[in-house]
């Protein structure tokens, strides 16, 4: 068991598959035999004797298998571009599931069934994975565009009901099919609870010769054909929404978030890339040192004198000897020098002595690190003070107060609280740390679980309070409530490092892909079946177009509102719209397509708004049905 924690802990993908595992081991029908030998032969018996038959078989008794299958599929099929556009991972994924599901329904007589838990697992991850990228940028986004990000919302919503209720009224539909439309083109599986509510609490009451059950199938057929069609036509109309009016999404999401960063160079600590060195005007050069200056010097008084150009390693007699034990320079000693390129090229001779290609006297490993000020006795100093004191060896990379980078010079007055973005040899930075009161934090490959479960555990209890209003049950809803726990997490990880990190981009990134795209996959083998039952006459004609309508065009409108009438920009107005209509593949095929998760910004609002309003649209359109 201490393996197994140990090893949790070290990688989160690891214990993601083991937790993916655990949840579709109960959908096995056959008993393990003893034998490993046994066991394989009684997988692939199936396959062996009947051919195709058996492999559907397989996949039925296997549904890991399905899911991967789905995967392996779905990403290269969704990279098929025809004139210019592509499905996309997500859509490829869900298509493939569809054709697969449906194939074995009508061939074979297959229905695959996958429990819910393990969808709900994915989403899950996946949504808290987006609310650690955005969360610095969900406040700064709501401060500049809340009441044009509600707005959407509300117009999304409205057009959605008319369309669909008004559609199946136009239509002649049977009682049922207007709230299983608005369900299935929302992707909101609960209303179809509330619309039942409705039918079982005596609100509606059905005419005579249709009973309860008939409706109840009527919602079932609105609800699976629109839900298929809609998810489908979402991803493709969010991920281009942008391009349709001719704006470049990978451009116009930089400058989107250009505009949130008020002019920040550096992204704030614990987003991604924050703890990457990047370009640097500064270098590690190595000099001979034959000045008779530096002769005799100790390191820790050269500093003093040029704090501009630090030693950062001295070799002498081959032996390397480190700075921090602030050895006295000796004539001949090979010392490391960091600082600007520029002086160095211009004076380092000069200063210090002829340079020198010794690679053991440059080779001094550098770290990223964001590091905490909690010491009241730093407090009220000033970067200069600071960098005479404990700086040594250090270049101060960017300074953070209350999660947004500001103006750094040697008259800045530190404050507790702030964070400090440092970069120089590890020894240096752990110095820092001790004095300033904070532990630094590095870029790694580890990821604090822990944290991770606290916060998801949190956000999901948020997301299942429900509270009854006229006999409709409201609640935030799970995914939403992780959604804002990765928000929350990474809001006050901004302001200070230590909270909830350190987190791997690569793990993060990770969850975020793989989520979303086995929860398509679950979504797929479930649904796609009950198509089937939907083809009946013209019926499937007009819940096809009113369900596939009512999708797509109040997000259409949504965006043109938020770009011609509140001049937000494009990809946030696509984002609030994607929030707006409830579709998280939607959101994630626009991420991909700008290259960025500023889109997820207006997400929880309009997302949060219109769960609500379409809880409230399905129970009225079941009464005035």
């Amino acid at each position: 068991m201490l393996r197994l924690v140990q090893f949790c802990g070290r990688t989160l993908p690891a214990m993601f598959i083991m937790l993916m595992l655990s949840a579709i081991a109960s959908t096995a029908q056959e008993p393990v035999p003893d034998s490993v030998g046994g066991a394989a032969l009684q997988i692939f018996e199936p396959v062996l004797e009947s051919g195709i038959h058996g492999f559907f078989e397989l996949l039925d008794k296997q549904p890991f298998v399905f899911l991967l299958l789905a995967l392996a599929i779905g990403y290269p099929l969704g990279r098929v571009a025809i004139a210019g556009i592509s499905l996309g991972p997500t859509a490829g994924t869900l298509l493939t599931g569809i054709v697969i599901s449906l194939t074995a329904k009508v061939a074979f007589d297959i229905q695959y069934e996958i429990p819910g838990l393990v969808s709900t697992i994915f989403l899950l991850f996946f949504m808290y994975a987006l609310g650690l990228k955005v969360g610095p940028q969900f406040f700064a986004g709501l401060r500049s565009g809340g009441l044009a990000f509600i707005t959407i919302a509300v117009v999304v919503w409205a057009l959605n009901w008319i369309i669909a209720f008004g559609g199946a009224q136009i239509a002649g539909l049977d009682p049922g099919y207007a709230p299983g439309i608005i369900s299935g083109s929302y992707t909101i599986t609960a209303v179809i609870g509330v619309a039942t509510s409705a039918v079982q609490s005596g609100a509606y009451v059905p005419p005579e010769g249709l009973t309860a059950e008939q409706i109840g199938a009527n919602m079932a057929a609105g609800y699976a054909i629109s839900y298929v069609l809609s998810s489908v036509g979402i991803i493709l109309l969010i991920r281009y929404l942008p391009s349709l009016f001719g704006y470049d999404a990978k451009a116009e999401a930089a400058k989107a978030e250009e505009s949130m960063s008020d002019g920040a160079t550096e992204p704030v600590p614990g987003a991604a890339e924050s703890l990457t060195l990047g370009f640097s005007p500064y270098d590690i050069r190595a000099y001979r040192v034959e000045h008779t200056a530096l002769i005799g010097k100790s390191v820790e008084a050269l500093h003093h004198a040029h704090p501009n150009a630090p030693i950062l390693r001295v070799l002498r007699g081959g032996q390397v000897i480190e700075p921090e034990v602030d050895p006295i320079i000796e004539a001949g000693d090979i010392v490391a020098v960091r600082a600007d390129v520029h002086g160095l090229i211009l004076q380092g001779e000069e200063v210090i002595g002829p340079e020198v290609d010794i690679a053991v006297a440059r080779d001094v490993a550098l770290e990223v690190a964001d590091v905490h000020v909690g010491s009241r006795d730093i407090a009220g100093k000033t970067l200069g003070q600071l960098g005479e004191d404990i700086g040594y060896g250090l270049q101060l990379k960017a300074l953070f107060r209350h999660g947004e980078q500001i103006a750094a010079g040697a008259n800045t007055v530190i404050q507790r609280g702030d964070v400090a973005r440092l970069v120089g040899p590890k020894w240096a930075v752990d110095r820092v740390g001790v004095k300033v009161g904070g532990k630094p934090i590095v870029e790694t490959t580890l990821t604090e679980v822990t944290w991770m479960a606290i916060a998801m555990m949190v956000g999901y209890l948020v997301g299942i309070i429900s509270v009854s209003v006229g006999g409709i049950p409201f609640a935030l809803g799970t995914s939403a409530g992780c959604l804002l726990a990765g928000i929350f997490v990474s809001y006050f990880r901004s302001m200070n490092p230590e909270i909830g990190g350190p987190v791997s981009e690569g793990a993060r990134s990770f969850l975020q892909d793989i989520g979303l795209n086995m929860f398509v996959a679950v979504l797929a083998a479930n649904v796609g079946p009950q198509i089937l039952q939907s083809f009946q006459g013209a019926t499937v004609i007009w819940i096809a177009l009113i369900g596939s309508t009512a999708a797509l065009l109040p997000p259409f409108i949504g965006f043109l509102i938020g770009v011609k009438v509140f001049r937000l920009n494009p990809i946030l107005s696509d984002g609030a719209a994607a929030g707006a209509r409830n579709s998280t593949p939607g959101l994630n095929a626009i991420v991909a397509e700008s290259g960025s998760a500023v889109a997820a910004v207006p997400y929880p609002l309009t997302y949060a708004v219109t769960t609500v309003l379409a809880l409230i649209g399905g129970y009225v359109a079941m009464i005035l049905s």
